[in-house]
């Protein structure tokens, strides 16, 4: 079977998704994924062994100069793409109107959250089959029951795997935590005294600390 999972960005959901991947490549043996992310997050999805082409869209970039993208044939170029192949499921894990569009362009039947579950429920009426997940759980339980229904299959009961363990192991002389502090969201601040502390406990500890930097 091949799927075409859509979802995009920000970082944190894209990583979010991984666990869905997991579910499914262990329960449907021989499945395979391609995936349409945002430019800056391709390395993502290739972690995880599952998935075989990562299909770059750059809407955030385009936002800001459509005009001279098309010029230059960049959407021409990603919806050639994204009719490569037909899909056995598309699957819109973002449900947004942008991703829901996408999932138009590309060849498949077309799975999605229906119009009380997605965060712009106009998004719904682009699929040919909707599902109810709730929204009150954490994002990776949404997905793993997003695919779990698309794929027609029973949730997991175990807990998340995000299928990289492998591809990031640590070594005896890799003892350190990373601090990933970025967020969009006003919400999930967490105060500058608190990652202080937290780092001295790290430090006493033994623990190297590192911190990403970059758009999240």
């Amino acid at each position: 079977m091949s799927v075409l999972i859509i979802k995009t960005s920000s970082l944190g959901d894209v990583l979010h998704t991984l666990p869905a991947v997991t579910d499914a490549a262990r329960l449907l043996p021989g499945i395979r994924f391609d995936w349409v992310v945002e430019e800056g997050f391709i390395e993502v999805p290739i972690w995880h062994a599952a998935v075989d082409t990562v299909i770059p869209v750059a809407l955030r970039r385009w936002k800001h100069g459509f005009l001279h993208a098309l010029r230059r044939g960049e959407p021409q170029a990603t919806v050639k793409q994204l009719r490569k192949h037909r899909y056995d499921r598309i699957i819109d894990a973002q449900g947004l109107i942008k991703s829901a569009i996408i999932s138009r362009f590309a060849r498949g039947r077309r799975y999605g959250l229906d119009r009380s579950s997605a965060r712009e429920p106009l998004a719904a009426r682009a699929y040919n089959q909707v599902f109810p997940v709730p929204r009150a759980q954490h994002a990776v339980a949404r997905v793993r029951q997003l695919f779990a229904a698309a794929l027609e299959y029973a949730v997991p009961d175990t807990s998340p795997d995000y299928g990289i363990r492998e591809r990031f192991a640590a070594t005896p002389r890799q003892s350190c935590l990373v601090f990933l502090h970025g967020t969009t969201w006003p919400t999930k601040h967490w105060p500058d005294e608190y990652w202080v502390e937290l780092a001295a406990m790290a430090a006493a500890n033994g623990l190297q600390v590192k911190i990403p930097w970059g758009s999240a």
